[in-house]
């Protein structure tokens, strides 16, 4: 095992995984504040301060572990989600779907920003590796973020979409799976499924699409 290259990763990942996080819990209780729940702000997590959001066990133990473990081959984690209390929203079912969106989006944005930054690098000259890797870490890690939280599972935020979208009924029996959700959710990812059919095939479709709206400023730049 290069210890010396699993060092280098782990330092060029760290600015882009950071921020991912920080803005996407932050984005989840900026937007339920909005829609009429003050719990996160009460708690002072709508902050960029990743302190607030970084659970040492999901956010550095676990990924730094299952890193060295397995030489990078499998990596997972989680933040400290971000607290909302659902029925002090003033329209509880529909606005649980943009509170929830709020993650991902915030995700997809960043994606987008990190594309940028790296082609604005690249137009100016910019060779060294680090910087560019980093650009490069910043999309991957987003897009990760934005598809997997959008598989429809409680308690990830597509669950929490797809409850909403619903009719009541159904909504009401989805959402008794949030408990055990985790728990489903990690052995789907462990098994690859959650990979194969739903992780790498949003990633590809979003990356496209991101490389189709930036296309005029890469023929601008280059």
């Amino acid at each position: 095992m290069d210890y010396a290259q699993i060092i280098q990763t782990v330092a060029i990942y760290a600015i882009p995984v950071l921020f991912a996080i920080t803005v996407h819990e932050a984005a989840h209780g900026y937007a339920a504040r909005h829609y009429g729940d003050n719990t996160a702000y009460m708690l002072g997590r709508i902050t960029l301060n990743p302190l607030k959001h970084i659970d040492p066990l999901g956010t550095i133990a676990m990924p730094l572990l299952l890193y060295f473990a397995t030489s990078g081959a499998f990596l997972f984690g989680y933040a400290k989600p971000v607290p909302v209390n659902f029925g002090r929203l003033r329209h509880p079912k529909r606005d649980m779907i943009w509170v929830a969106l709020a993650g991902p989006g915030a995700n997809l944005v960043q994606a987008i920003l990190w594309v940028v930054l790296g082609y604005l690098m690249v137009a100016a000259g910019v060779e060294e590796r680090f910087f560019l890797e980093m650009a490069r870490a910043g999309l991957m890690v987003n897009l990760v973020m934005f598809a997997f939280n959008l598989f429809p599972l409680p308690p990830l935020d597509g669950g929490r979409i797809l409850v909403g979208l619903l009719p009541m009924r159904a909504a009401i029996g989805l959402s008794r799976v949030e408990p055990y959700g985790f728990f489903i959710v990690l052995a789907l990812v462990v098994s690859g499924i959650v990979g194969s059919l739903w992780l790498r095939p949003l990633m590809n479709v979003t990356a496209g699409l991101i490389e189709l709206l930036l296309s005029p400023l890469r023929w601008l730049l280059f």
